[in-house]
């Protein structure tokens, strides 16, 4: 009888032992199932100066300092980083502050790099003079898809993205700038036969709001076209016997206005859509047209020297397109606002 319970209680013993041996194992190899966390990497920049921005090419030079903090020893996102939009990079300088990465208190890993270049970014023209632009820098990690490496704006100091409180870029404001980490997806393998279907990458966007002064963009661009108009106008009150001279005025108007567009916007670049600019020239192009034809078409009542109606004439029209201009320019200005 006791050798029976000495047995059970070996028997017992070994289950118990044998429990305590797989349990372990069992949890290591839950935790080896699960997908790993991929490494990330805070991000922060501070612009330095915005040098030059160019709307013809849709570009921008700029003087800014990067910084990265991060876990991992195995890599370093300062040697993997890559600008996505880039402009002219072979003539982009490149310094990195640091040789090797810097110990952080808190254990992480810390590097800096300065970047001078130009940067491109489509700029939608639709509403110039009334336009709002942004700045952007885009960056990836060339080696690292993001199950691997995710960028988080450094939240660390007040704000990932500061700007020098010197910069002054002229006919442009600027705004609070921003950090956003988005994923972005390669819908291709890129002819590598290893991977199925497309990648996905984390992308940093820090971006600066640009914005125009509108009241003394309006005054450098509308007040001349007002100033023609004005002078158009006012052939409504010249006497109809002179036409040749009011045709003068007219017509000499016109060319002025079409040379005045070609001007104004010959800083800007070839679209394929109007802008809120060429609108109001279109409008004021039909305001001379009509006062053109008002003229010819009264020329005929001045011979039979019906003047009295020809002024009645002039004062209608007069009235009818400078509602029409105005009623417009207002709806135009309105919606771009």
């Amino acid at each position: 009888m006791n050798e029976q319970r000495n047995q059970t209680s070996i028997i017992a013993r070994l289950l118990l032992a044998l429990c305590c041996l797989l349990f372990p194992l069992a949890a290591i190899a839950q935790e080896e199932s699960k997908p790993a966390e991929p490494d990330k990497v805070f991000v922060g920049v501070h612009i330095n100066d915005v040098q030059e921005i160019d709307l013809r090419t849709h570009s921008y030079r700029l003087d800014f300092y990067i910084w990265f903090r991060w876990k991992n020893p195995e890599i370093n996102p300062a040697e993997s980083l890559e600008f996505m939009n880039s402009f002219e990079p072979e003539n982009h300088v490149r310094n990195v502050i640091y040789n090797e990465p810097q110990k952080m208190p808190d254990g992480s890993l810390y590097t800096v790099l300065r970047e001078r270049g130009k940067f491109s970014g489509k700029f939608p023209l639709h509403k110039f003079p009334f336009d709002n632009q942004q700045l952007v820098i885009l960056i990836e990690d060339s080696m690292s898809a993001e199950e691997d490496l995710v960028y988080v704006p450094d939240e660390s100091i007040p704000a990932p993205v500061t700007i020098n409180k010197d910069i002054y870029i002229p006919g442009f404001t600027i705004g609070k700038p921003d950090a956003q980490v988005q994923p972005f997806l390669y819908d291709t393998t890129f002819g590598d036969l290893n991977v199925e279907g497309g990648s996905t990458y984390s992308r940093g966007h820090f971006i600066i709001p640009l914005k125009r002064p509108q009241v003394s963009m309006a005054v450098k661009i509308f007040l001349p076209i007002a100033l023609i108009l004005v002078c158009t106008a006012m052939v409504y009150f010249v006497h109809p016997l002179y036409i040749e001279g009011r045709l003068g005025v007219v017509i000499t108007a016109l060319l002025t206005l079409v040379a005045l567009q070609l001007t104004a916007t010959s800083a800007l670049p070839e679209v394929d859509y109007l802008l809120l600019t060429d609108k109001i020239y279109l409008l004021s192009y039909l305001f001379i047209i009509v006062t053109l034809w008002q003229i010819v078409r009264t020329s005929s009542r001045v011979r039979q020297e019906s003047y009295e109606n020809v002024f009645r004439s002039n004062i209608i029209v007069l009235v009818a397109v400078t509602a029409m201009m105005a009623a417009g320019v207002t709806v135009l200005i309105a919606g771009a606002l």
